[in-house]
């Protein structure tokens, strides 16, 4: 069978369920690159009525707090210090600014693919600290980890991370806990399942009933996610489904998680729109803690100041969707970025203006007919 025919019996056994199903029923994602995929194939339009496919805090760079913005920024600004991050995290708004704007100041700000080239950028230049913005979920941990091995190992002490990575299971136990919030089951991320492995998804099967099902990144594999999710509510079932098995095992990826280990502990850590979570973030060793730009350069957290009419808190959590934000499409863009959400490549926001305006737009068209008929 065709790709093609594999997709239309698929979302027609999926439509048959979906009318077994008295109620409506929502569906989240909590990955980045589920979002892109999902809006850029098409894939909410094949929703039925009954049944929506939600974001949630999946984009690494839009559950970045404020507050680690306003101290990259700080450091950034800093004349003894190169900051090196990756290529998002350069146009997220501070309190003062950005990484960008800090960098047309003269601040020494480059943006790298590889938390080794931040080394490499250390070791050329002893005589300047270089401090590397440690973003993202367990995904990349495991390089950051093995960065801070390797300054180690080759003495680079002008070398250090302000650590800001995340861990998704509390995230969705937080998620859970919120009684405005109605999930009945999540597509589970890809990449950071290749890192933690899928039996980490079981104590919210278990413990709080919601199906998970973990799935790839082609439009097929999302909407066979969708539909398993859809069998499991319309069997009142609660299971943990691996739909990925050439990538993800039950217990993830042993050297990554063993990285991971060696040089993190968890620790609580502030979430853009969450708060701070305990447990939720990952902290250094004391055994590392020269490598630790918090207290190298004496940083402290100041409190979390959201650009005015910003609803990216609000999308990030699934309690709304980029186009109910009254800034989405008119003065926050892709070009003029207000909230994380439109800034980053795997953000809800910036998905939704590239690849689902033209459905707002006869949305709007329709609504005005309603209006004159």
């Amino acid at each position: 069978m065709t790709l093609r025919g594999r997709m239309t019996r698929l979302v027609q056994d999926f439509a048959r369920t979906a009318r077994t199903i008295e109620r409506d029923v929502s569906f989240m994602e909590i990955c980045g690159t589920h979002t892109v995929s999902a809006c850029r194939s098409g894939v909410h339009s094949l929703m039925p009525d009954n049944i929506r496919l939600i974001s949630g805090p999946g984009c690494p760079v839009c559950v970045t707090a404020q507050r680690y913005i306003d101290a990259l920024i700080e450091l950034g600004r800093r004349d003894d210090i190169t900051l090196t991050t990756y290529g998002d995290m350069m146009r997220v708004t501070g309190a003062d600014g950005s990484l960008e704007l800090a960098r047309s100041e003269g601040a020494d700000v480059r943006v790298i693919t590889s938390t080794m080239d931040a080394l490499d950028i250390a070791a050329a230049q002893p005589d300047r600290e270089v401090v590397f913005a440690a973003v993202g979920f367990e995904t990349t941990a495991p390089a950051t980890a093995a960065a801070v091995l390797t300054a180690e190992a080759r003495d680079i002490r002008n070398f250090t991370i302000l650590p800001c990575h995340k861990l998704v299971i509390p995230a969705m136990r937080t998620l859970l806990s919120n009684p405005d919030l109605k999930v009945d089951g999540f597509l589970c991320p890809g990449h950071v399942s290749v890192i933690i492995g899928s039996e980490e998804y079981r104590p919210i099967v278990e413990e709080y009933r919601k199906p998970c099902v973990i799935a790839g990144f082609e439009p097929l594999q999302i909407m066979a996610g969708i539909d398993r999710l859809a069998e499991q509510v319309m069997r009142g079932e609660a299971k943990l489904e691996n739909l990925y098995p050439e990538a993800v095992n039950p217990h993830g990826n042993p050297a990554a998680r063993a990285l991971m280990d060696k040089v993190f502990i968890p620790g609580d850590a502030a979430w853009r729109a969450l708060g701070v979570m305990e447990q939720s973030g990952l902290d250094l060793r004391p055994e590392y803690a020269q490598f630790d730009a918090f207290q190298r350069f004496g940083i402290v957290l100041g409190e979390d100041q959201e650009p005015p009419g910003c609803r990216c808190g609000e999308v990030i959590t699934g309690q709304c969707v980029p186009r109910d934000c009254s800034l989405f499409g008119t003065v926050c863009t892709p070009i003029n970025p207000i909230g994380p959400c439109m800034v980053s490549s795997e953000g809800s926001c910036q998905a939704w203006f590239k690849y689902r305006r033209n459905e707002m737009k006869r949305r709007r068209v329709d609504e005005r007919q309603e209006v004159i008929a």
